[in-house]
């Protein structure tokens, strides 16, 4: 234990699900405090599961030292000052709420809710707490990603004009998957907000306010099977989450967009792209190469006419000086990492972000997505927002 002598005061986290994203998580607390040197170190104290074999084989993988099946008791130990929420979309904002009641901080995995009045009911109780409160945006992390809305800030561009994002999976393809909560809109919510709620997030950084939408959505298998604990199917059950939805963006600057999200694209196994065209510009991100970002100015020599890929690798690039060098790139829990580092950088006195405003902000508006959808017409997302 000598060797861990310099380290900084422990920040302690509990962290409430146990899955792929609870694993996401445990990685970016145990890598930040090697990206630069922080106030707090955040150690991974407990983790909280309904199945006691399951996070208990979980958290002995991720070396987190104790497991609780309640993640109210997770929230009331003494021994966790951030409660970092990775369960299902459904449960979220009824964890953050008490959680900001306790007086703990609070870190929440998209979408912040499944409708606008529990994400802004949370919102509402974390400032009413005044504690700390972000919503897991990651990709905003990735240099790439951050390097474009840099730009952006920058004039690189000139006046965005149009913005396009698409999220292309095959997560729902096959129709021999069972039924489980990620098929029911109460605990799932809609992959409008599972996968759009990062696009949405995204558009609002770089673009702005959004002022009305209008969408579609279609739910390809309408039924999924029911299975006992043994495996034995039971029966069939209604899915009540859209496989696909897109829509067309008004935003409040005069831009114009698009935004697609599909869990049912075959051979598309996490495949997103955002792209802005300025009246000076234009800038393109392709997840499948997240190391790299296209760049067109109208000012380039027109015997050079095209696009020019930026390897976002250089350390005058965000977050790449912390990384590795020009080459070597980075991935997807990089992005972890580099949120962690970016919350924990002025712990106690740094506001965090996206908070929950913004989390709320893009529930509603994927809420308005949603109802424009059902009733084939354009949204005021300010409709949302009033009501």
């Amino acid at each position: 234990m000598a060797g861990l002598a310099y380290a900084a005061p422990p920040l302690r986290v509990g962290i409430a699900g146990y899955g792929m994203m609870g694993r996401a998580h445990c990685y970016g607390y145990r890598i930040a405090p090697m990206l630069r040197p922080l106030p707090v170190t955040p150690l991974v104290t407990v983790m909280s599961g309904r199945n006691d074999a399951a996070v208990s084989a979980a958290a002995a993988s991720y070396g987190v030292p104790e497991t609780v099946t309640d993640w109210r008791e997770l929230i009331a130990r003494d021994d966790v000052d951030v409660v970092d929420i990775c369960t299902p979309p459904g449960t979220h904002a009824e964890i953050a709420m008490a959680a900001a009641t306790a007086g703990k901080a609070v870190f929440c995995e998209k979408p912040l809710a499944t409708c606008y009045a529990h994400a802004r009911a949370a919102a509402d109780a974390v400032a009413a707490a005044g504690v700390h409160n972000a919503v897991g945006f990651n990709y905003r992390r990735l240099p790439a990603v951050s390097l474009m809305r840099k730009m952006i800030g920058e004039g690189a561009v000139g006046q965005v004009r149009l913005f396009r994002a698409s999220w292309l999976s095959d997560e729902f393809t096959d129709p021999g998957i069972p039924f489980d909560w990620r098929f029911d809109r109460a605990m799932g919510g809609t992959t409008i907000a599972d996968l759009g709620s990062h696009l949405l997030d995204l558009a609002l950084w770089m673009a702005g306010d959004i002022s009305d939408v209008c969408a579609q959505s279609e739910t390809f298998i309408k039924e999924r099977s029911l299975h006992d604990d043994s495996g034995a199917q039971t029966g069939m059950a209604d899915v009540s989450v859209d496989d696909a939805s897109s829509a067309l963006v008004r935003f409040a600057s005069g831009a114009r967009g698009t935004v697609e999200m599909a869990r049912s694209a075959v051979r598309r196994p996490c495949d997103f792209t955002v792209e802005v065209n300025g009246s000076d510009g234009t800038l393109v991100f392709d997840y499948a190469r997240l190391n790299e970002l296209w760049y067109g100015s109208a000012s380039d020599n027109p015997r050079e006419y095209g696009m020019t890929r930026i390897r976002a690798e250089h350390p005058s690039h965000p977050y790449a000086a912390q990384w590795w060098p020009i080459g070597q790139g980075v991935g997807y829990g990089s992005s972890f990492a580099n949120q962690v580092a970016d919350l924990l950088e002025d712990w106690p006195d740094g506001q965090w972000s996206p908070g929950f405003a913004q989390g709320a902000k893009v529930q509603a508006i994927c809420d308005a997505m949603e109802l424009s959808a059902s009733e084939r017409r354009w949204v005021a997302v300010g409709d949302v927002l009033s009501a």
